[in-house]
């Protein structure tokens, strides 16, 4: 594949996943908002490991961890392409939103379907293997 084909796809990728985190928040906000409602299979946030939680405490914390998981892979990817932050950005920044998504995703077991659960694991294990095992480097591919 093309050098400029390959930054297209994988940015593309840091930038529709971080983004994606964007439907979790905007399911919290539609369980809260219109109680009693088709969901999809959403449910609202409780997290296994602090059970007394109030659900909006809970919902609290998941909110701020996919909006710092969109705002790390945003970064990534335009790091990755280059623009707006530094180049070098990107892998510190894509590791720390893998991160933070994974760990977000273990806290919230259960309360996501679970197509968007393995998806978001997939994707977000992709990034630490390219990161770790395959060794991409701080530049991103291409440049």
């Amino acid at each position: 594949m093309p050098d400029g084909v390959t930054r297209l796809v994988i940015g593309g990728i840091l930038f529709l996943h971080g983004i994606a985190h964007g439907g979790a928040i905007g399911a919290l906000w539609w369980i809260s908002s219109r109680p009693g409602t088709d969901t999809g299979g959403w449910e609202a946030a409780r997290m296994w490991a602090a059970p007394g939680l109030s659900a909006t405490v809970a919902t609290g914390v998941a909110v701020a961890f996919w909006t710092s998981a969109i705002v790390a892979f945003v970064v990534a990817a335009f790091g990755f392409w280059g623009v707006i932050v530094p180049a070098e950005w990107w892998r510190p920044a894509a590791v720390i939103g893998a991160t933070i998504s994974l760990v977000g995703i273990v806290l919230f077991a259960g309360t996501w379907p679970i197509f968007n659960t393995l998806a978001a694991v997939a994707v977000n294990v992709g990034v630490l293997i390219a990161v770790f095992v395959l060794g991409w480097s701080a530049r991103p591919v291409g440049t």
